[in-house]
């Protein structure tokens, strides 16, 4: 975690080990378990049991399987403590909980995974809203950074994370704006970028 304050696309994500919420129980999760294995999609958000933020949890919960069919797990992370996480997870979505999730909630209590990423926000004590796409390989492909009273979009992250995923295939190619997979792709090249603009 001595990245801090450097950190940016293209670089080594930065590993930590903490605790989590899965499937009701508390685990170790490790960012470097999963390279070499899956693509991760590591989100950050300000508190359990406040207002945007379920809609977030739920949302990216709901849309598990689009990702996992993508070989990519997602990690949720805040400062609550993990008994605050689980408490949440028990709690019905009617009731202002997130219910059983499909993918861990990570503890960040002492807020050093947040001040790695760059997302803690000092004067609230919370992280802001911050995703962050990694490969395979531990690097940051991808990076945004919300404000507190905003939340995020579940379909752009995963278009993101698709196009991401072909041009590390089809390193010939480069996906142009709002490129949905199927669409065209562009060759990064002077002469042969003109074929796509031709037909544009």
């Amino acid at each position: 975690m001595s990245q801090e304050g450097c950190l940016r696309v293209g670089q080594p994500a930065p590993d930590f080990s903490a605790t989590a919420v899965y499937d009701m129980e508390f685990k170790t999760v490790k960012l470097s378990d999963y390279k070499g294995k899956k693509y991760v999609v590591l989100f950050f958000y300000p508190l359990d049991f406040t207002f945007v933020c379920p809609t977030e949890i739920t949302a990216f919960s709901d849309r598990y399987a689009d990702f996992a069919n993508l070989n990519t797990e997602i990690l949720g992370v805040s400062v609550d403590s993990e008994y605050s996480h689980l408490a949440w997870t028990q709690t019905d979505r009617k009731a202002g909980g997130v219910g059983e999730l499909k993918y861990p909630l990570v503890s960040d209590l002492k807020k050093e995974i947040s001040a790695a990423y760059n997302v803690l926000d000092p004067e609230a004590g919370v992280a802001l809203r911050g995703l962050f796409i990694i490969d395979k390989e531990g690097i940051i492909q991808h990076a945004t950074i919300n404000n507190l009273a905003f939340g995020r979009s579940v379909d752009e992250t995963l278009r993101t994370l698709q196009a991401i995923q072909y041009v590390q295939t089809h390193p010939d190619e480069v996906c142009p704006a709002n490129w949905q997979p199927g669409q065209k792709t562009m060759n990064p090249d002077p002469v042969k970028s003109k074929e796509f603009f031709a037909a544009v």
